[in-house]
């Protein structure tokens, strides 16, 4: 399954898809894309426009939703292999946690019989740590992809719920009713990195609030960090490489606490970086704030965790080299700056 074919990837204007599809792009591979509305596919095609010696006909977009079954069959048609991406990814924590999990789980499963149907040979989706290293109480924790999100614990994120609920949905569905379909997922912590438009994804909005200067103080919290390109990276590999049904990657290059990252982007950033908080907001003060916030409650829970997300599995089995944290908070910070969105 080396040879680049013809492929689906779902969500063609998010952040990670956008990425994956510049490499498959540049590697030869025929990409079929799903976009909610086709008024978008100019400014995607835009924003693909850099990837040199790409023919106009070389990628098609599909108008789906993950939360409709119209146009998932015409999108999969002809495709060989499948990167699902699509999945909500919000800014702000939802009243209803099913506002997130029903189309996180939903949107996979029509994805995953829209492919079924269309004769793919191989589903590379896009699940998360988050679905891996929650729920396990506070402290320093070590997962591995043998390791589950406990949904059982108190306080377990909307996010969180919908990731870990969409990948064993989609794991049982495969065991199922998935006939020969090669499925394995990879697992990302927070993505960083380039960014290519103020259309950017959720975790960059981290270094963006840094930036701006919203965090004015920093609670004892950290995650793990991967650089988008390593992501993608990570998924070709998957895509292609033998052996890979029933596979789960993590994609982290490492815990990085959120004082260390502002430490980043005051050490280079100069001037550039001059509203970036240097205190430390203590662990009473965040705890009295969660009282009133529902998106300050979440980082309350997390005060002092670390966890460790090993990727040492996609390392052995693929090859897999990501950049250091380090340059992917950069960067994101110095697209941010380039792009105007946070000032100088």
């Amino acid at each position: 399954m080396s040879a680049p074919s013809r492929i689906l990837v779902t969500g063609g204007t998010g952040y990670i898809a956008g990425v994956l599809i510049r490499q498959l792009l540049a590697d030869g591979w025929q990409v079929h894309t799903t976009v909610r509305s086709l008024s978008r596919e100019p400014a995607l095609r835009k924003a693909l426009g850099a990837s040199r010696g790409v023919k106009k006909d070389q990628m098609h977009c599909f108008a789906a939703d993950l939360m409709a079954d119209a146009g998932w069959a015409e999108a999969a048609a002809g495709c060989t292999h499948l990167a699902h991406v699509a999945s909500p990814l919000p800014t702000d924590v939802p009243r209803d946690a099913n506002e997130l999990i029903v189309p996180a789980r939903d949107g996979a499963l029509r994805a995953l019989k829209a492919a079924r149907d269309a004769g793919v040979q191989r589903v590379v989706m896009t699940s998360s740590v988050a679905a891996i290293s929650y729920g396990h109480g506070p402290g320093d924790h070590h997962f591995t992809e043998r390791d589950w999100t406990n949904l059982d614990a108190p306080d377990v994120p909307p996010y969180v719920q919908s990731k870990t609920v969409a990948e064993r949905a989609a794991r049982d569905w495969v065991a199922r009713e998935g006939g020969g379909l090669e499925f394995c997922t990879v697992n990302p912590s927070v993505v960083l990195g380039p960014v290519a438009s103020a259309d950017y994804s959720a975790s960059v909005v981290i270094v963006q609030s840094l930036l701006q200067g919203r965090i004015p103080a920093m609670p004892r919290i950290g995650f793990g960090i991967v650089d988008v390109r390593d992501v993608a990276e990570l998924h070709r590999l998957a895509l292609t490489a033998p052996g890979m049904a029933g596979e789960r990657f993590i994609a982290c290059a490492g815990f990085t606490w959120l004082r260390d990252i502002a430490a980043v982007l005051r050490e280079e950033l100069g001037a550039d970086a001059r509203r970036v908080p240097t205190l430390n907001l203590p662990d009473w003060s965040v705890r009295l704030m969660a009282r009133f916030s529902p998106l300050v409650r979440n980082a309350a829970s997390e005060l002092g965790t670390a966890r460790h997300q090993d990727a040492s599995h996609a390392r052995e089995v693929l090859g897999w080299a990501p950049r250091a944290p380090r340059e992917a908070i950069l960067k994101s910070a110095q697209d941010l700056i380039a792009l105007g969105v946070v000032g100088r």
